[in-house]
């Protein structure tokens, strides 16, 4: 079984998936990373290109991420680029990944680019309708990314819900905490929602929802048995 992360910009993997990513890849598990806008260059205190660059590398590193992919969308802007362009931008990761189950944003996230990351992963999922070498996936399954998810105010969308959970132990949790600082500026002080104590506590709250010792939690779109 392979994995494949796909979002919008550098941080949104550890965010979403951290702890998952590191529980599954200390199993020997495949995880793939594709991060759509690799500079993100109009982010707010952003370190140099070199700094960034290095910053993602550690964090994959920290994770156990097999290869990453990054592309060159520009940050905030994706509502201006040709959907088809991010959809096949993405099929090409899927067929160099070979993924059987895929990550990505909620189409209900408050950043636009998360919606347009998550719209065109629900068409690219549907490769193999095209393809006949590309098998079909097994499961799409929606992340909820602090500071993002739980934004979501658009009251026509439906909103994040929680159906999978994966458990990663206190061990995945300190993972994804120390992965995500390994990017400059990124986390904040108690109680914003990229803290320390308030990444505990969502991995304890989301633990506690399915009998678990801390865990994320995903809403699975798509699942094929």
């Amino acid at each position: 079984m392979s994995y494949l992360v796909v979002v919008a910009h550098p941080d949104d993997e550890v965010l979403g998936a951290g702890g998952t990513i590191y529980t599954l890849t200390k199993k020997g598990k495949i995880v793939d990373v594709c991060i759509l806008s690799g500079m993100a260059e109009a982010r707010a205190d952003r370190p140099s290109d070199n700094e960034l660059a290095e910053d993602t590398d550690q964090c994959l590193a920290l994770l156990g991420i097999h290869q990453k992919f990054l592309g060159d969308f520009p940050n905030i802007k994706f509502n201006t680029v040709p959907h088809l362009e991010l959809v096949q931008f993405i099929e090409r990761t899927i067929i160099a990944s070979g993924a059987d189950i895929i990550f990505t944003h909620h189409p209900a996230d408050l950043n636009n680019d998360h919606l347009q990351t998550s719209l065109a992963c629900q068409a690219a999922v549907r490769l193999f309708q095209r393809r006949n070498d590309v098998q079909p996936l097994k499961e799409l399954l929606y992340m909820e990314v602090p500071s993002a998810t739980e934004w979501g105010l658009n009251c026509s969308a439906n909103e994040f819900r929680p159906n999978t959970f994966f458990e990663i132990g206190r061990d995945g949790i300190e993972k994804k905490i120390e992965a995500l600082a390994s990017y400059r500026g990124v986390m904040r002080e108690y109680p914003h929602p990229r803290s320390r104590e308030a990444l505990l506590g969502l991995a304890a709250y989301r633990g506690s929802q399915s009998g678990s010792n801390y865990a994320e939690s995903f809403e699975s779109a798509m699942r094929r048995i």
